[in-house]
Parts: C-alpha cells; sequence; structure tokens
C-alpha cells in the first residue's frame, strides 16, 4: 500500500503562485509515476504534471511553462509549483501515485486539496 497526504492549497490571486506538497509512504519503491490531478465541479479529473522514476516530467500545454513538477526522494515528497495562477486553474487538485501491485500495477490517490483562484 501507498498513502498518499496533499497540502498547500488555498485562496490565491489571479497571477499569483503556490506550492502544493504531497507526502507519500508505505511502499514507496513500488511506485513507477508519480503524478498530479484536478478536478474542477461539474468536470473530469485531468493530469496537471506527471513525473516518472527518471525524473521525466510531463504537463498539459494548459499549464506548460507555469507550472513546475519535482520530487525530493529524500524526503518521499512531490512538489507542483504554480506560477501565473489563473481563475481557470481553480480546482481540487490530487496526488497520485502509480505502482507496481501484484502481477500488475494499482493507482493510489491522496484526499485532495482545494486550489482557488480569485480576486
Amino acid at each position: 500500500q501507498v498513502q498518499l497526504v496533499e497540502s498547500g492549497g488555498g485562496l490565491v490571486q489571479p497571477g499569483g503562485s503556490l506550492r502544493l506538497s504531497c507526502a507519500a509512504s508505505g511502499r514507496i519503491l513500488s511506485i513507477n509515476v508519480m503524478g498530479w490531478y484536478r478536478q474542477a465541479p461539474g468536470k473530469q479529473r485531468d493530469l496537471v504534471a506527471s513525473i516518472t522514476r527518471g525524473d521525466s516530467t510531463n504537463y498539459p500545454d494548459s499549464v506548460k511553462g507555469r507550472f513546475t513538477i519535482s520530487r525530493d526522494n529524500a524526503n518521499n515528497t512531490m512538489y507542483l509549483q504554480m506560477n501565473s495562477l489563473r481563475p481557470e486553474d481553480t480546482a481540487v487538485y490530487y496526488c497520485n501515485a502509480h505502482a507496481r501491485y501484484g502481477m500488475g500495477y494499482r493507482d493510489y490517490w491522496g484526499q485532495g486539496t482545494q486550489v482557488t483562484v480569485s480576486s
């Protein structure tokens, strides 16, 4: 099992910045890819950023150049630095870990943290 705990959400004005953190515990070595997803009311949960064990990163065009994903392996923590925030970035942000589980894989999720971008 993998446990994920997010922190760092809040209210920020347009153009501002926030940094989200995701602390992982449990079977850390089973994790292949970690990522951040977000879900706005009435919408599906979408990928915001991902990072592999080899530190390859991936971003959708909507956040490319504004968001940066990183990880601190010594502290088993993943971060999402969000700059130049826009009202459309408002959503609940979820930490995800895609990990080996038996002969396959399993996705683990954090509880989510609210990010609100508003003046």
